[in-house]
């Protein structure tokens, strides 16, 4: 088989994952009347990152591997957020969250101190220098949505889905999809589809629930 319907198929199957957890999410939230931030999000995030890192990282996409490195480590602290960690005994939780933390932090050291690797990455013939720039500020934007949403959730010390993550999960999402277009990554491109819908939804849900606790306030 052609190594490049590999890389794709690694790449559909982390969107598959990503878009997993926004259907779960939408359903519980749809069931609850109400915005929910429920553990399997971020268990279907941790994983769907991990495996989305190492396809940019096989298709030499450095705007790929940026917008999945700062949010991966939040999808880790929203599981101690909700207990998950702390629920495990130590001789596992202990060896396996050491893992997961090193795993993106080794990809990133092996790409400093491989000149080559880098070299391929940062100087990526068939990416002009400016579209680099574009697919990073739309991966920007949308990772900003997990600082946002891990600021929001700390000053309230729990989990939640605000109503400004769905804001901006809907601007990041414009950008990528754009960015996937001219790039002809149809992984980007099918992948943001779904969020467009469950983001809308969400932000519906947020701003009425918003809107029902106001008016009984």
């Amino acid at each position: 088989m052609d190594s490049n319907w590999l890389i794709y198929a690694l790449g559909f199957l982390a969107q598959g994952l990503f878009s997993a957890r926004m259907i779960v999410q939408w359903l519980i939230s749809e069931k609850q009347h109400k915005v929910t931030s429920p553990t399997i999000y971020w268990v279907l995030s941790l994983v769907a990152s991990l495996l989305f890192f190492l396809y940019g990282w096989l298709r030499e996409d450095f705007a790929i591997m940026l917008g999945q490195v700062i949010s991966y480590y939040i999808y880790i602290w929203n599981l101690k957020a909700k207990g998950v960690w702390q629920a495990m005994q130590r001789p596992v939780s202990i060896p396996l969250l050491s893992v997961l933390t090193l795993l993106p932090l080794a990809g990133i050291a092996y790409m400093v101190f491989d000149a080559d690797a880098a070299a391929r990455i940062f100087h990526n013939e068939g990416i002009p220098a400016w579209l680099i720039v574009f697919g990073c500020a739309g991966q920007v934007i949308f990772t900003f949505r997990f600082i946002y949403q891990f600021l929001y959730s700390r000053a309230r010390g729990e989990s939640v889905l605000p109503k400004g993550f769905w804001i901006i999960s809907l601007a990041g999402s414009a950008v990528i999809v754009a960015y996937g277009f001219i790039r002809h990554d149809w992984v980007l491109c099918l992948g943001q589809s779904v969020g467009f819908i469950t983001y809308s939804r969400n932000l519906y849900l947020a701003v009425k629930n918003n809107e029902t606790t106001t008016g009984r306030a």
